[in-house]
């Protein structure tokens, strides 16, 4: 266990230790309160990144699993600065800068000295937000059970009608174009095309990202019957397309849109933008450290629903942005004890499926 999660375990008293120092020097009433409360909402901002984003490890497992070192390496070391610095700070300053029309020093000044200014900047474009994200969530949903060779089925009235339309083209795509239009046409008619064009970019990247895999991967794995390696139920192929600079950038993105959600509900809970950064950097390691003891315990094969309570989560995930974006609350606190929810149903289905297997064998 210690293997696995050791290094993040260290970060963790690491960013808490600087959570305590920047609550104890800062603000107008700094002191041992300030530094009790900064540590508390750090730890329930790392509770909440990890809650939100389990589903996230299940999925980025299925993918990892088929790498070799060297790019599990890669995903661990280059991916976790993206996804710390890149997604949870860097990103939303970003996303003000553009939208604010200011420069990046400007806006980092801004966070760091009216941070409730900064949140209420960022929060304006929650929409565009949530269509991205949504809609790159809704296809990663889609494309795992549209899968005409998909023959495990959790639900099976579900996924068997599902895995029959995957015969129909695009049709992941014509499900993630109705629904973005359903949210465009419920939001302020001033944003909408901004809001539209935002979910077009969350689809066009996924698919860009699935393009690239293959291009950018090499060729197929052949078998000793001379046949291409099958894919998987994710829709990516095992083996050497999965294992290069096109995977990684899939799991990045990925790890993108589910950050946004992070990154919208920590600014429900505080403005204060290190706090956020280290409260949600603690949950990205322990994803991260969580995707890699699923890999190498093969947990994913002993557990033979694991990866569809991911997936449905994540479409529940992906309903939440795209609803929440045409304004419609949902708390925070729903949307992760959903993922939690399939995930530990999930868990409990492949314990009972695996019992009746035994039984019959």
């Amino acid at each position: 266990m210690m293997k696995h999660f050791g290094f993040s375990i260290i970060f963790t008293i690491v960013c808490l230790a600087i959570s305590a120092y920047w609550g104890y020097t800062h603000g107008p009433e700094a002191g041992l309160k300030t530094m009790f409360t900064a540590l508390t909402i750090t730890a329930i901002l790392a509770v909440m990144e990890v809650s939100l984003s389990f589903d996230n490890a299940v999925v980025n497992a299925s993918v990892l699993r088929g790498w070799d070192h060297f790019w599990k390496m890669i995903f661990l070391t280059v991916g976790i600065v993206i996804a710390v610095f890149g997604m949870r700070l860097v990103f939303p300053i970003v996303i003000v800068a553009v939208t604010a029309d200011m420069g990046m020093l400007e806006v980092v000044k801004m966070a760091i000295n009216d941070p409730i200014l900064y949140s209420e900047k960022l929060m304006a474009h929650h929409a565009e937000i949530a269509a991205f994200g949504g809609s790159f969530l809704l296809l990663v949903f889609l494309n795992f059970f549209l899968d005409s060779e998909k023959d495990t089925h959790w639900f099976r009235w579900i996924e068997a009608r599902l895995s029959n339309l995957a015969n129909v083209p695009a049709m992941s795509v014509f499900i993630a174009l109705v629904g973005l239009l359903i949210m465009a046409a419920n939001v302020a008619e001033a944003s909408r095309l901004a809001v539209t064009m935002a979910g077009i970019w969350g689809i066009v990247i996924y698919i860009g990202v699935q393009v690239l895999s293959h291009l950018l991967g090499g060729e197929p794995e052949i078998d000793e019957q001379g046949n291409a390696v099958a894919h998987d139920a994710s829709g990516a192929s095992t083996g050497v397309i999965k294992a290069g600079f096109g995977g990684f950038l899939y799991l990045e993105v990925l790890d993108a849109s589910f950050s946004f959600d992070g990154v919208i509900g920590a600014f429900a809970i505080t403005s204060d933008v290190v706090i956020i950064m280290l409260g949600l950097a603690i949950g990205a390691m322990f994803v991260r450290s969580m995707t890699i003891y699923l890999v190498e315990k093969g947990t994913l094969d002993a557990y033979v629903f694991l990866e569809h309570g991911a997936h449905y989560a994540i479409g529940a995930l992906a309903f939440i942005m795209l609803a929440s974006g045409a304004g419609l609350h949902i708390p925070e606190v729903v949307t992760g004890l959903i993922g939690v929810a399939f995930i530990v149903w999930a868990v409990i289905a492949s314990i009972q499926y695996s019992k009746r297997q035994e039984r019959i064998g």
